[in-house]
């Protein structure tokens, strides 16, 4: 996709997403149920690279790193974030230019040094420019495993659509202009929710490229929600949850479910029967999706449907979890705000359940 608006930093979509546990086996199972296979492991270090489609997570175990302090003070959790750029080193100077905060990551020898800059939490994002095929980070720093197929399909999930930040009340406009600031990110979206309970704010910032979306969270002022909830569980800001995206969500839903993946329950009956009434024309099986809870959204005007199929697993690392989504007819921008509010009370009830939010007559 060719830039949306001026892109300094020559960014090029998400590489990878890193992962750390306290604990033990906490990640690579999950990751297994939900599609993913490990296909090298790093030369020196106790670190995997798990892949499915162009996802790629990795799974950082070493104690005494960056992702091991992460870890032991927020739980398991995604810890790094890690960007494409076209010249890794020209876009760090011009960042630290800016005001970014540097972060050295300890390297071997013969080993890649990943230039890095201070994220939300603490966490790094790493500027990746080696990420063609045959000369990757991964083709210098890890071993293929033998006898695995090095781009799996999994359950069909192909990028990391967007993933969220949820932060303290007051400090949306930091991390806005944070991105705005370093990447030139813009606010493509912003959201006031309301549930039954509680509420939150939500802007939703892209990067120049159009591949990097990154929607920021806040707590309404009544308090008591979702976010708020997260920021005590987690111990601070970070990263809420993840969007995998593929081409056929129900597909992927039913190889998730097979698989053991918890996935939150279906809206009320209303919601779907009013489907064809807020989005008229849109060519969905409504038995399909109402079968397997997921949430429709979008636009069919001028008799084109441009559409958002989503569905989130229940938390599955502390108070992290997962999003999986499919667009259709390049409905690039939206994410499912429609849907916000049913997502909301859906998000709720869970939370009514797990006994931490209080029910009223």
């Amino acid at each position: 996709m060719a830039d949306l608006f001026e892109n300094p930093a020559g960014l090029d979509g998400f590489e990878f997403v890193e992962f750390a546990s306290p604990n033990p086996d906490v990640l690579e199972p999950l990751f297994k149920q939900m599609g993913f296979t490990e296909v090298a492991r790093h030369r020196s270090k106790d670190v995997s690279l798990y892949r499915q489609g162009g996802i790629n997570f990795i799974v950082n175990r070493e104690p005494k790193s960056e992702a091991g302090y992460f870890a032991a003070e927020h739980g398991a959790s995604a810890c790094g974030l890690a960007f494409r750029v076209r010249d890794a080193h020209k876009a760090y100077n011009m960042l630290l230019e800016k005001g970014a905060r540097p972060i050295h990551i300890a390297t071997g020898p013969m080993e890649l040094n990943l230039p890095a800059i201070r994220g939300i939490g603490g966490m790094p994002i790493y500027l990746i420019d080696r990420y063609e095929e045959g000369k990757s980070i991964y083709d210098i720093d890890f071993e293929w495993l033998d006898g695995v197929d090095r781009h799996p399909q999994g359950h069909g999930f192909k990028v990391v659509d967007h993933l969220t930040h949820n932060v303290y009340r007051g400090r949306m406009a930091y991390w806005a202009n944070f991105y705005e600031k370093l990447f030139n990110f813009r606010e493509i979206r912003y959201f006031d929710i309301t549930g039954e309970y509680t509420g939150l704010t939500s802007k939703a910032m892209t990067a120049p490229d159009g591949k990097i979306r990154i929607p920021l969270n806040e707590e309404a002022k009544q308090g008591g929600g979702q976010i708020e909830e997260f920021l005590m569980q987690f111990n601070g800001e970070g990263i809420q949850h993840i969007a995998l995206l593929c081409d056929d969500l129900i597909s992927a839903i039913d190889k998730l479910k097979q698989a053991g993946v918890p996935l939150l329950t279906a809206p009320n009956d209303f919601y779907y029967q009013n489907l064809d009434g807020r989005l008229p024309g849109h060519g969905q099986a409504v038995d399909q999706l109402q079968a397997r809870g997921i949430l429709l959204d979008g636009t069919t005007e001028g008799g084109q449907a441009r559409l958002l199929l989503q569905i989130f697993s229940e938390t599955l690392l502390g108070p992290v979890f997962f999003e999986f989504i499919e667009r259709k007819g390049d409905y690039r921008e939206g994410f499912g705000e429609g849907n916000f509010k049913a997502l909301f009370e859906s998000l709720e009830r869970d939370q009514i359940h797990r006994g931490v939010l209080q029910a009223t007559e």
